[in-house]
Formats: C-alpha cells, sequence, structure tokens
C-alpha cells in the first residue's frame, strides 16, 4: 500500500491511467496491473486534474466550484490508494515487471497470419468436399479397436488444444498490452486452462472483441490444421491412417467444444461478446428472471419483481431470453447427437469385450481400464454434485438463522 502525503497541497504522483467512458459512469484503470474502478463522470474529472499534477486540496476547491458540492477528499484519496493509483516511493518501472509475449501477440494477429489462416481454412474446407470422408462427424471417434485409447483421446487428447484455445485469448490481450493471465484450472474432475481477461474494461468496446473470439478462431484453425494431416496421411484405398483417424477423431472432439460457445447460459465466449455488443451488466440473471416470469405467468403464479434489474439489462433481456433457450437447444442438440450416442456405442464395445471370449485377456482388461475411468468419472460427478448441493443448503440454513 501507498501511503497519501500528509499535505493535500502538494501534487500526487500518479500511474498512468486508461479512462473509458461506459453509459453513465466512466471506468478508470490502469492496465499494467489490472486494477481497475467505475467512476461517476465527476468523479473521473476529478481524478483526471489530480493525475495531471494538481495538488488534491486545488483540486477539491475545483470540484466544489463546478459542480456546487463539497468533496470527501480523504475518502476519495482513500479509494485511489486502494485502486493502487498513487505511487510510492518505488519508482513504477521497478515495480512492474515487462509485459511478456506482447509481440508473439502481435504477430499472431498480424495481416500475413490473418492470410495464412484463411488459406488453412479454406484449404480444409476444400479437402472436406472432395473427401466427405474428411468431415467432422461422429464415426470419426471410432478410428481404433481399443476403448481404453478411445477414452484417453476424449480425456486427455484435449488437454493441448484446450492450452491453444485459452492461449490465443491471452495472446490476443497481450497485443493490446493487457497483463493477460493463462493458469491451469479445474472444472468438476476436467483439467482445463482459464484466461484471465479483466483489463479489457478499460479497452474500448471495438478493441475487446479479438480477444473473447480469439479462442474460437484457435478452435477452427485446429480444426483445419488436424483435418489436412488426416488428408495427407489418408491411405491409398481413401481411408485414414490410425495417425489420420486420431487427427480426425481430436478435429471432431474440437468442433464440440465449439458448438459449445453457442451456450450462452454457461457465459462462454459469445455471451461475452453478446454482453459488450449491447451495454448490458448481468444479462445472464436479467434473461433468466424474464425467462421465469414467462413460466410463472404460464402456469398462473405471481412474477418475480423485476424493477431491481439494471434498464438496460432488462430492456434486452425481452428478446435475449429467447436466445438463451436456443443456446439450451444446441447443448441438448450436441447432447443427443453426439455425446450420448458416442457414450452408448463406447460402453457397449467394452461390454461386448468382457462378454465374448474371442477377444482374449489383452480385450478384456482394455475394457476394465475403461470402464473404470468412465464410470469412476461418472461417480465422481455425482459425489461433487451431492457436496454441493448440501454445501448450498447449509449456507442457506446458516442465512436463515442469521435474520
Amino acid at each position: 500500500m501507498t501511503t497519501v502525503p500528509s499535505t493535500l497541497h502538494q501534487p500526487l504522483r500518479v500511474y498512468p491511467l486508461t479512462y473509458l467512458p461506459d453509459g453513465d459512469d466512466v471506468v478508470v484503470g490502469r492496465t499494467d496491473v489490472e486494477s481497475f474502478g467505475v467512476f461517476p463522470p465527476d468523479g473521473a474529472e476529478l481524478l483526471r486534474r489530480i493525475a495531471d499534477g494538481m495538488p488534491p486540496a486545488e483540486a477539491a476547491d475545483w470540484y466544489a466550484e463546478t459542480y456546487g458540492e463539497q468533496v470527501d477528499l480523504a475518502e476519495f484519496l482513500g479509494v485511489l490508494e486502494e485502486l493502487d493509483f498513487l505511487v510510492g516511493d518505488v519508482p513504477p518501472a521497478t515495480t512492474v515487471a515487462p509485459l511478456r509475449w506482447q509481440r508473439l501477440g502481435r504477430w499472431l494477429f498480424s495481416p500475413p497470419a490473418w492470410i495464412l489462416y484463411a488459406l488453412l481454412i479454406a484449404g480444409a474446407v476444400a479437402a472436406m468436399v472432395a473427401r466427405p470422408r474428411l468431415a467432422p462427424q461422429t464415426d470419426n471417434l471410432f478410428y481404433t479397436d481399443y476403448v481404453t485409447a478411445l477414452a484417453l483421446t476424449v480425456f486427455l487428447g484435449q488437454i493441448p488444444l484446450i492450452l491453444v484455445h485459452e492461449s490465443f485469448h491471452a495472446l490476443a490481450g497481450r497485443r493490446l498490452g493487457l497483463r493477460s493471465t493463462l493458469r491451469i484450472s479445474h472444472r468438476l474432475h476436467f483439467l482445463t486452462f482459464e484466461t484471465s481477461l479483466d483489463g479489457l474494461v478499460v479497452v474500448p468496446r471495438r478493441q475487446r472483441y479479438l480477444p473473447m473470439l480469439a479462442g474460437m478462431l484457435a478452435d477452427l484453425l485446429l480444426i483445419s490444421v488436424l483435418t489436412l494431416v488426416a488428408a495427407a496421411a489418408l491411405r491409398p484405398d481413401g481411408t485414414p491412417s490410425r495417425l489420420g483417424g486420431f487427427c480426425l477423431a481430436l478435429a471432431f472432439l474440437t468442433l464440440l467444444r465449439f458448438a459449445w460457445q453457442f451456450a450462452f447460459y454457461l457465459r462462454t465466449d459469445l455471451y461475452g461478446v453478446v454482453t459488450t455488443v449491447l451495454g448490458c451488466h448481468d444479462l445472464q440473471g436479467a434473461a433468466r428472471r424474464v425467462l421465469g416470469n414467462r413460466a410463472r405467468r404460464l402456469v398462473g403464479r405471481t412474477p418475480v419483481d423485476e424493477s431491481g434489474l439494471h434498464p438496460r439489462d432488462r430492456a434486452v433481456a425481452r428478446w435475449y431470453s429467447w436466445l438463451l433457450l436456443i443456446g439450451y437447444g444446441v447443448s441438448l442438440g450436441v447432447l443427443a447427437l453426439a455425446v450420448l450416442p458416442t457414450t452408448v456405442r463406447t460402453i457397449g464395445m467394452a461390454a461386448t469385450r468382457l462378454v465374448r471370449q474371442s477377444h482374449g485377456g489383452t480385450g478384456i482388461v482394455d475394457a476394465l481400464i475403461f470402464l473404470t475411468v468412465t464410470v469412476g468419472q461418472l461417480v465422481l460427478v455425482g459425489v461433487l454434485m451431492l457436496r454441493n448441493r448440501r454445501q448450498r443448503r447449509s449456507a442457506a440454513d446458516v442465512r436463515h438463522l442469521a435474520q
């Protein structure tokens, strides 16, 4: 924490700040450390004066003369201190590490790179048209008779591809000078990667879209590269080789992840784009409440009060709530057309190996390993769901007792 000088008649040293009007407010922040705050326009102007070198006492007098009211200067400076906007005794250059990978981010989204991406995607599409066997389809997952290999492809083979997806998000942010971070995390029992792009709030809206959509671009490029590799490895009779089959399986799984981005209710990449375009705050919560009220009216129940919603969210939610239903529909479609048939078929293969003795000991071990991995993950999901449900109930009981 920095220390505010005892006298308010001396200029304060303020880090370089970015000011971005956002509706009725102004988002002010430091992109070097991703620290930002939302100020009313008059507060942002006061901060500008102080950042430009006007002593706080003089800035307070200016504020009172301009807006006709006094400002609690001590509280205002305290907020600036908490946001790390004020420079302490250590020079900024020694406290902020240089931004790495910014040059790589700029190259990945340069005009020559875009030309290369267009050629890759066009080449993959041409290969799929010439040989429909290369197009993503459920059968591509079953490139081997060993169900353990299929399970490892589904659960482990995607990890490096997800890393590429998230890396594109992070590098697109680095390109803009944001200290985007990429960290290893988990969702339920799946290892995954997450990108932090909090600094986008102080970036003009038109510059936010590429970092948000960069992951989907990476997915399309991965599908294209995997398809072209599979095309190059085709056997003379036109069937995929073992390597080609593995690539086509990963391409199909990547396409499923791409389609998953349309599941808006999961706050995916596309959800971030939609809320940015529409200038909303909590569109997801507003849309769910609107949908819930529609359902309540259908059954004759009293709707929940919507007056607490942000006006912009409430207005957009009237039609976005229907788009939310489309997201649910896409998820259910992927589940019905791809996930469930694949799971049933793979479990059937494993069960057949256990029942029929013709597969020998190797086949039985292969089936047992697959079933252990598959059933174990389902059991773990159930255990975690029950635990989370108990935790929510316990938290609700505590709040009820506190009241």
